[in-house]
């Protein structure tokens, strides 16, 4: 009574298969595996970048280019 049996789980798969149809099924498994991607790969990034120290503002500065298409945030103000 406590575990179900395999004969349970083909009905209740059969039943599920019914009531969503395979093509909505094939499109939820996609969407899974590419969210467990990416959760993979942002771990694996997060573990990258916490190995790298973050960079200080006088790095930063000294990287700074004069680029014309770059905005400085900081001088930026909202009218």
């Amino acid at each position: 009574m406590g575990s179900f049996s395999i004969w349970h789980w083909l009905i209740v798969l059969l039943i599920v298969v019914l009531v969503f149809g395979t093509k909505k099924l094939k499109n939820i498994g996609s969407d899974l595996g590419g969210a467990v991607k990416g959760f993979k790969d942002g771990m694996r990034d997060g573990s990258a970048s916490a190995e790298t120290p973050a960079p200080t503002s006088q790095q930063v500065s000294a990287n700074k280019t004069s680029d014309a298409n770059t905005v400085d945030v900081e001088a930026k103000t909202k009218s």
